[in-house]
């Protein structure tokens, strides 16, 4: 029994060979070069570092291992399309001419389909270590204020707008007006410009895409963003539970509160029931 993890930046990879191991799995690694950390070298049974361009030898590289079932895990800035440091192989370039647009979700749905055709499955990180998943409710001892509150709900719609238009998932807002918009820089680059328009007390909102893919680029918060939270000044960072992941969080939990942070996992229903009770 093994699985295969195609591994970007951070520490999701790390935790899912982790986890793919405590549960019997022969742990079979891509990890894509200048991004994947070295520490995958020690929680992976087979490794191999490939250039992110490489798309004919990661297929290669999984069907050589007899990889039925992979994860997709870890960030892989879209930047890199527009960087010397990649060099596309004869199938990637196929692939990227193959696009109506350049957006997330065209170019993840179409590595999909190209892992799909040569009989490699893709599973979804939440499903397999369900307890990254983002629970519901404030997570600090401070909650947000009623006027973050309204923050949250003014932001919740914005941020799932630019997420029905695949442009980002994070918005920071401040007395009900928007300061950044996420596009291709990425949420901590967005909070970091979203606090200096701002000034301190800033809201940031992170969500799931309205037709989110649970395989494909899953919001994710961790110890960066509480980082970048605290340099822009920002007060409370509200991300939508059950669809979105949470990594280290009993330390970026810790960190949020040391700052003065409010984290909170957050729903629809959530939001409203929380501003009705307000108004009555």
């Amino acid at each position: 029994m093994q699985i295969g993890i195609i591994a970007g930046t951070g520490d999701i990879p790390k935790i899912i060979a982790r986890d793919a191991r405590d549960r019997g799995f022969k742990v079979i690694t891509i990890a894509l070069e200048n991004l994947a950390s070295p520490d995958l070298n020690r929680v992976s049974d087979e490794i191999k570092w490939i250039n992110v361009g490489k798309l004919g030898e990661l297929i290669d590289t999984l069907k050589k291992f007899d990889v039925k079932e992979a994860i997709m895990a870890g960030k892989v800035s879209k930047t890199l399309l527009y960087k010397s440091k990649l060099t596309p192989d004869i199938r990637a370039v196929k692939l990227l001419f193959s696009l109506k647009d350049k957006s997330d979700d065209s170019i993840l749905n179409a590595i999909t389909k190209e892992l799909e055709k040569e009989g490699i499955h893709i599973i979804d990180t939440p499903t397999f270590s369900p307890h990254l998943l983002t629970p519901e409710g404030v997570l600090t001892d401070d909650p947000p204020t009623m006027d973050e509150w309204k923050d949250i709900e003014f932001g919740w719609r914005i941020a799932k707008e630019i997420g029905r238009l695949d442009i980002g998932q994070t918005v920071v807002v401040k007395g009900q007006a928007v300061m950044a918009v996420e596009a291709i820089e990425g949420t901590d680059e967005a909070i970091l410009r979203g606090g200096k328009l701002s000034g301190e007390g800033a809201v940031v909102i992170k969500v799931s895409k309205p037709h989110q893919d649970m395989r494909l680029d899953v919001p994710v918060i961790g110890l960066d963003t509480i980082k970048s939270m605290v340099e822009a000044e920002a007060r409370v960072i509200a991300v939508e539970a059950q669809r979105s992941m949470i990594v280290n969080r009993e330390r970026l939990i810790k960190e949020a509160e040391e700052s003065g942070i409010s984290v909170v996992g957050i729903s629809h229903e959530k939001i409203a029931k929380k501003i009705s009770h307000a108004k009555h």
